[in-house]
């Protein structure tokens, strides 16, 4: 009785588009769930627990670093977020597939504690649709597009350490370009 979830790591660089695929791919199968990541950070307005993060506090995620209950975790402005090994236990075991939309960083620190987890490296189908699709957000200032670009730049370079390569020319071809890579 095989019902244990599969897990899948989405990475890619800023702008091209792994958040619109992914909440796509919730649509096309019931199956399929996102991982809620944990963090350190202050809650926000409109925010809820177990559904945007899990917030805890800094002694109970360094706790789970020291007791190896990280799947993967990184800081970023002074603030911890990871991954909670139980949480994507928790969804496995319930027939889900998981999906850990994170950096690749986190996504290497995956794929050593769970070397069967599929990693997919999206990418957009130009450096010009990915600048298009950035300022298409109306988020940032010129100066952050700019230093997105730069990294987004440096982040290609580690596409050749994933399983597969997506490219998001067109959402529904993305999502079900992923979903053929679940059957396989």
């Amino acid at each position: 009785m095989e019902n244990k979830g599969k897990v899948i790591i989405i990475s890619g660089p800023s702008g091209v588009g792994k958040g619109t695929v992914v909440k796509h791919l919730l649509t096309l199968d019931e199956k399929i769930a996102v991982s809620v990541s944990a963090t350190t950070r202050q809650m926000r307005e409109g925010e809820e627990h177990g559904v945007h993060y899990f917030y805890i506090t800094r002694e109970e995620f360094e706790d789970n670093i020291k007791n190896d209950r990280m799947l993967e975790y990184t800081q970023y402005n002074g603030n911890y977020y990871g991954t909670l090994k139980s949480h994507v236990r928790d969804l496995q075991n319930n027939g889900k597939t998981v999906i850990l939309e994170i950096e690749v960083d986190g996504a290497m620190q995956v794929k050593k504690k769970l070397p069967d987890a599929i990693t997919v490296f999206m990418v957009a189908p130009s450096e010009e649709e990915v600048e298009r699709r950035l300022r298409k957000r109306n988020t940032e200032c010129e100066e952050v597009i700019q230093k997105r670009l730069a990294i987004a730049k440096g982040e290609m370079a580690h596409a050749k350490e994933y399983d597969y390569v997506v490219c998001n020319d067109d959402v529904d071809n993305a999502a079900n370009r992923i979903l053929d890579i679940l059957k396989d």
